[in-house]
């Protein structure tokens, strides 16, 4: 399978080449920060199907917390593309599924993750896996 995406403003364009390796949704704060609010919905890919084919992102890494994630994003309009380095998921990258061409490809998570830090206002579907933490 193939998935694509781009920023808001279309500076920015990348391509993944692969089948989803996970879907979350997850809650915990640093999520909720990018996100604006909400849960995040993420799709992982292999990191060796994927490129940027358009423009270079900017990133932004915590350099304060131990296994901090960096976070791929257009400089210029502000859209969430991907996560990079995610500790306990080598190889992977996170799309954010608000960037890809079509979000349907996305068909919802199949887990959600740092449920322990869920808002009320937040909603999980009937049947999806819920975690506290990181599944072990």
């Amino acid at each position: 399978m193939s998935f694509t995406g781009s920023c808001y403003c279309g500076k920015i364009k990348y391509r993944a080449e692969g089948d989803a390796v996970m879907k979350l949704q997850c809650h915990c704060r640093e999520c909720t920060y990018i996100t604006g609010g909400a849960a995040n919905l993420t799709m992982g890919v292999a990191e060796a199907g994927f490129e940027y084919t358009q423009g270079t992102p900017s990133s932004y890494k915590r350099d304060d917390i131990e296994g901090a994630v960096t976070r791929d994003f257009c400089g210029d309009c502000g859209t969430p593309l991907a996560t990079r380095l995610v500790p306990g998921a080598p190889g992977a990258v996170l799309l954010k599924i608000g960037s890809l061409d079509n979000p349907a490809d996305f068909a919802g998570p199949d887990v959600a993750i740092y449920t322990d830090e869920k808002h009320d206002f937040h909603v999980i579907a009937d049947g999806i896996a819920q975690f506290g933490k990181l599944p072990g």
